[in-house]
């Protein structure tokens, strides 16, 4: 029989979520009295947890797109499948599974009795360079993999007033970057094609069809069809930032003479100076090389019927 816990963020959604804990394990007592509720206290631990479980074991996470991001590397090591209860400030993949806007109560139903279905993650490869010792990584992602702007956008949102969620919190933290402004010089190349040379805000992956809080950054994006999507906006000015921001709210930047996106399955990337890059809105640092290739089928995840 396949083992099922639920995996409770504490952290998630600027903290909030741990107010949900006693609440859940009030409704699990009722409703499926033989599935713990865990709340490890740091991430190292919820790996630890998810490590130890036997293959192919069901893991329902509450939390949002970084809560589901830090346990990539567990869920894909132990072929697990991964439920999610959305508890987060952006929630992106609950919106591409279908599952945002669910109470907790039918999520959790849903994450618990759902069939499973297979879609694709990206594989983020970089080096960082800490303190002159570079360090090579790897890591997955479902959503996201943001270069340049937005990753800036993305820690300021992280560190942000806890109290302010959702799409408010990046439009506060992409008005305090753009005092900051800047655009980072970039070769960008996709399937062995080079696309773009020059200056840029940003050069991102979008493997689900919003990122930020639900912007709509790739309208045809789709989390299993095999294939991740370059998002790419060009040498532009701060005004020209200016004016473009509010199309990307509303879905109207792909007409943009300066924004192009692509469909691929490998991407390149180097820069001429160390761009912050990050996966699902967890900042990773900055890195000059970031090679972004597409894990066809690789997490087995729990979507909403109708999605």
């Amino acid at each position: 029989m396949t083992k099922t816990i639920v995996l409770l963020n504490p952290h998630a959604a600027g903290g909030k979520a741990a107010a949900v804990a006693e609440p859940m394990r009030m409704w699990l007592k009722k409703n499926s009295p033989q599935i713990a509720l865990e709340m490890p206290d740091s991430v190292v631990n919820a790996r630890l947890l998810v490590d130890a479980l036997p293959q192919a074991s069901r893991v329902v996470v509450v939390g949002g797109d970084g809560t589901l991001n830090q346990m990539l590397p567990s869920l894909l090591k132990g072929h697990h499948i991964a439920a999610l209860v959305p508890f987060g400030s952006g929630n992106d993949t609950a919106r591409a599974l279908g599952l945002y806007g669910l109470s907790w109560e039918k999520a959790m139903a849903h994450g618990l009795n759902g069939v499973a279905t297979n879609v694709d993650i990206g594989l983020a490869e970089f080096e960082v360079d800490e303190s002159g010792h570079p360090k090579v990584c790897s890591v997955p992602f479902i959503s996201s993999l943001t270069t340049g702007f937005d990753s800036s956008v993305g820690l300021r949102a992280i560190n942000g007033p806890k109290w302010l969620r959702g799409l408010p919190r990046y439009l506060l933290a992409t008005v305090r970057e753009l005092v900051n402004f800047r655009t980072w010089r970039m070769d960008v190349s996709v399937d062995g094609e080079h696309v773009h040379s020059g200056r840029a805000l940003f050069a991102s992956t979008l493997n689900t069809r919003t990122f930020g809080a639900g912007m709509p950054a790739v309208p045809h994006a789709r989390i299993d069809d095999g294939r991740l999507n370059l998002l790419l906006a060009g040498d532009v000015s701060l005004l020209q930032t200016l004016l473009l921001l509010p199309r990307l709210l509303v879905g109207r930047h792909l007409s943009h003479p300066k924004v192009r996106t692509q469909p691929f399955q490998t991407m390149q990337i180097e820069a001429a100076t160390p761009a912050p890059i990050a996966a699902d809105g967890e900042y990773l640092g900055p890195s000059r090389r970031i090679t972004v290739s597409v894990q066809v089928g690789q997490l087995a995840v729990v979507a909403a019927t109708n999605n």
